[in-house]
């Protein structure tokens, strides 16, 4: 079984090419190393996938070519993410929250710039 069509197949990703992408980007690991698409998945192997700041972790419970139903994937492999890394994903980004009247339509030019210059945007 390819490691891309077993990430497919188990919904790691939306699309074969997302992960065949991933893998030749070096965003999968298996056991350590980086992977190419056509890496074979065996029962056992701990698969690492790195998506943004998060880096996921699956062992292969078994190897499945066709894609799953969400409720059949727990059969086919185990999260196995460290606590630290689900972490990541409560984090709220740092973000500035700029709140405006509802119906006052789109910011005038005017405002766009104050807008800019607290985001510091353009400066």
């Amino acid at each position: 079984m390819r490691i891309d069509k077993y990430l497919w197949a188990i919904r790691v990703f939306k699309t074969r090419a997302d992960a065949v992408d991933a893998c030749r980007g070096s965003r999968i690991k298996i056991d350590g190393q980086s992977v190419k698409p056509s890496r074979e998945v065996r029962q056992g192997d701990t698969i690492v996938v790195r998506k943004g700041a998060v880096c996921h972790e699956y062992l292969v419970l078994m190897p499945v070519d066709r894609r799953q139903p969400a409720k059949d994937v727990p059969l086919y492999v185990r999260d196995v993410t460290p606590a630290e890394e689900l972490k990541k994903l409560a984090l709220p980004a740092e973000t500035v929250v700029i709140y405006r009247k509802k119906g006052t339509g789109r910011p005038t030019k005017k405002e766009r710039r104050q807008l800019d210059e607290i985001m510091d945007i353009n400066g």
